[in-house]
């Protein structure tokens, strides 16, 4: 007999039923008046004390807790059961890890990986601005940056697949001087986490070419090949081989063109941990750009700190955070929607990383939007402001999603917000002067 957590696509099961079976004893029975809870501080307070059973290997307290978790869960119930539904199914991984003789996991058809078409990725990162913000403001950054130049070449460090492109390629196209011409060369590592692709790389920049060409802008594509010895390796590993790459001379830079750096959800991929009297790769990223001379940097990501070491800690900041995109989602799609199920599972594979691993297995440690500024600005940049074109053109673009989407600055800082509530941010930096 099995148990199951259900979930989009497939389940979690544990060979061992009684998981969710175990009865309440006196010490937790005050657990039990949050069963069938949909309130969000209950929950986030029966996630903390199932994080903090485990960080003390309490495995009957932890499966207590989660036995009143499973019956507040639901992959298609409101907001607070289908994120709750994610967060135990990251707990449930975890614990099957701290002690594997009690709960046998098996989660895998959970996470298949599924590989978007071209069309459906277009879909995906149109569904709610968490993207789309983020490009916008960063091409408004760009357009005015690269103003004069006749020539452009932007190193695009990005897990979207260039999406962001066709729409700065159009407004190239349209400057009263005449376009420059444009090079993108982007890196042929990248995190596995989704979005993913069928077509390689190659592809996109094919489609990129035929795009620009259509638009009359002279046009390059180039992928920065790893060693084909680390084919088989991690990211990190290959980022770290690819890092000794990113010189003038291999990137093949001129001297009369504008060099754009673009990092767009990327950096937080990027290791934070020192490893003896060595700099964090993440830092070392940031060394070596600025080496590179580069007429603007723009850096978006996520606007939350997920880099602390206590998993009580990252539960309490991920589940206050991650609420937002399902909350959004639930303004507009049915709660069966196949594609909001499938978004809420891409964000689910988010959680079990945060949740669940601890190490360099942990690879989602993002910093809030003032702690990277700090660091990038510890690294010798200086932050540029946004223009009032380019806050218009993100304004125009929230005023096509729900009227929850809003924007606001923090010095030079664009923010997402969703009620209020931070959720991107997009900088824009150059080098500082000496």
């Amino acid at each position: 007999m099995k148990t199951e957590v259900r979930g989009n696509g497939g389940s979690v099961s544990l060979q061992n039923p009684s998981l969710f079976n175990t009865p309440l004893d006196p010490i937790t029975g005050a657990l039990k008046g949050c069963l069938g809870s949909l309130d969000g501080a209950c929950i986030e307070k029966l996630l903390l004390h199932c994080a903090s059973a485990l960080e003390n290997n309490d495995v009957t307290l932890a499966q207590q807790v989660m036995w009143v978790l499973n019956n507040v869960a639901s992959t298609v119930g409101d907001t607070n059961q289908r994120l709750t539904a994610w967060f135990l199914r990251a707990l449930i991984s975890r614990a099957s890890r701290v002690c594997p003789t009690s709960m046998n996991f098996n989660g895998g058809s959970m996470f298949q990986r599924r590989l978007m078409t071209v069309t459906e990725l277009v879909g995906y990162v149109d569904l709610i601005p968490w993207h789309r913000f983020g490009f916008c403001a960063s091409n408004g950054a760009i357009f005015k940056a690269v103003e004069g130049y006749g020539k452009v070449h932007i190193l695009d460090f990005s897990i979207t697949h260039c999406m962001q492109w066709p729409t700065l390629i159009d407004a190239l196209a349209k400057r009263p001087e005449g376009p420059p011409s444009l090079r993108i060369t982007v890196p042929s590592c990248r995190p596995q986490v989704p979005p993913l692709l069928n077509v390689s790389k190659e592809e996109v920049g094919h489609r990129l070419a035929n795009f620009a060409k259509f638009r009359d802008v002279p046009f390059e594509f180039h992928v920065k090949d790893d060693d084909p010895c680390l084919s088989n390796e991690t990211f990190a590993t290959q980022f770290e081989s690819l890092l000794t790459q990113l010189t003038r001379s291999q990137l093949d830079l001129r001297d009369d063109e504008a060099l754009v750096i673009n990092c767009q959800n990327w950096l937080r991929y990027l290791s934070d941990e020192t490893k003896g009297n060595t700099t964090t790769v993440r830092d070392a990223f940031l060394d070596v750009i600025k080496g590179l001379n580069p007429r603007i940097i723009v850096v978006v990501d996520e606007d939350c700190d997920l880099s602390a070491s206590s998993l009580s800690s990252r539960i309490t900041t991920c589940f206050n955070y991650l609420w937002i995109p399902f909350d959004a989602l639930e303004t507009f799609l049915p709660k069966d929607s196949r594609q909001r199920l499938e978004y809420e599972s891409d964000i689910g594979h988010k959680i079990e990383n945060i949740v669940g691993f601890e190490g360099f297995r942990r690879t989602e440690r993002l910093e809030s939007g003032v702690k990277l500024s700090q660091r990038i600005n510890d690294a010798g940049f200086v932050s540029l402001p946004f223009c009032e074109d380019t806050i218009n053109e993100v304004k125009s673009l929230l005023d096509e999603h729900a009227s929850g989407w809003g924007m606001k600055r923090e010095e030079d800082m664009l923010v997402l917000t969703w009620k209020g509530h931070n959720s991107v941010f997009a900088t824009a930096w150059t080098e500082l002067e000496d």
